[in-house]
Order: structure tokens, then C-alpha cells, then sequence
């Protein structure tokens, strides 16, 4: 399943790249893609297993950018 989400309060590209680099490593992820310009966040992950490794993908993300959030 592939599904994309607002992100609010992402800081700089640096910290976007970082956090794509974070989420495609984490367990359960087939892509990530964090979009800058955008403030868009595109997750992949298995149809099965898709609500599990987002909320990960969310507590990943409050852990290494914990002004952003996600929108869902």
C-alpha cells in the first residue's frame, strides 16, 4: 500500500532528507519520500502491515523532528 500525508512543521531540507533517510531504514518499509517543498511524506509499506509501520513511521518521526507532525 502506498499512501501520502501532509507534514506540518518541517524545518529545512536537510532535516526532510534526514528524516526520509531514518523512515526508509525502519523496519517494514518498501519507500519513503519526504518532500520539502512540498511538506508532503510518502509511505510504502505492505497492504498487511501498512497501519503498523505508519504508526512507527509517526513515533520515528515525533523522536527525530518533534515539532512536526503528521496529517493524516
Amino acid at each position: 500500500m502506498r499512501a501520502s500525508f501532509k507534514l506540518d512543521e518541517i524545518d529545512c531540507a536537510n532535516c526532510a532528507r534526514e528524516l526520509q533517510d531514518k523512515l526508509a531504514a525502519l523496519d517494514g518499509v518498501e519507500a519513503a519520500s519526504v518532500n520539502f517543498i512540498t511538506q508532503k511524506l510518502t509511505l510504502e509499506a505492505a497492504d498487511d502491515a501498512f497501519d503498523e509501520v505508519l504508526e512507527r513511521a509517526i513515533a520515528l518521526i515525533a523522536r527525530v523532528e518533534p515539532d512536526c507532525r503528521v496529517i493524516r
